[in-house]
């Protein structure tokens, strides 16, 4: 199954690197990095830098992941991204959003509806996105159908995790677990962060 991560120029890395690492670890699942920019070089926030896929030179029919960071709060408004992020998302087997990323698809109306949760230091913000989301605020992610959203950051570990468990089973998610050393959260009600 391929995991094709969007990467826009300002995004957060751990919300990229963290999910990335537990997928690279997975037999059976390729990673992508994407971007539908026209330049192949994009930048975090913080100026880390990648060569990344043109979105052509992906499958589409796999997994989406949408990260968060700073540019969520511009992309928000670029009616040409969320156009294309909307068509991305609706050929995707599944999508995952981590941190903010969750207000970009939540503002392509795919999650009108649906549960989902979001950074909780940016909660008030997202939810602002599209009050037709159930978004809950206790949740370190959240699972509805086909979409998969996790709280802030270090939070998408867990969801890829959770996602993983899904997918194959939960033997399989422990042994990736283990083997990057991570000490995994399984119960996604266990948020701390959302008080």
């Amino acid at each position: 199954m391929n995991i094709n991560i969007l990467i826009f120029n300002d995004f957060e890395p751990l919300d990229v690197f963290g999910p990335m690492e537990v997928f690279l670890h997975a037999d059976g699942f390729q990673v992508n990095l994407f971007t539908l920019d026209k330049a192949s070089n994009i930048k975090s926030y913080n100026q880390i830098s990648l060569d990344v896929k043109s979105v052509s030179d992906i499958n589409k029919k796999g997994v989406l992941l949408i990260p968060g960071g700073p540019a969520t709060r511009t992309l928000i408004s670029d009616t040409d991204f969320l156009k294309e992020l909307a068509s991305l998302a609706s050929e995707a087997a599944y999508c995952l959003t981590v941190c903010t990323g969750s207000a970009l698809l939540a503002a392509t109306h795919l999650m009108d509806g649906k549960r989902a949760t979001s950074n909780k230091l940016a909660f008030d913000w997202v939810t602002s996105s599209n009050p037709k989301v159930n978004w809950i605020k206790r949740a370190r992610w959240v699972v509805d159908d086909h979409l998969y959203s996790s709280s802030g950051v270090s939070a998408g570990i867990d969801m890829s995790l959770a996602f993983l468990a899904n997918a194959v089973n939960e033997e399989f998610a422990d042994n990736i677990a283990h083997h990057i050393e991570y000490i995994r959260v399984k119960n996604n009600n266990n948020d701390p962060f959302s008080k």
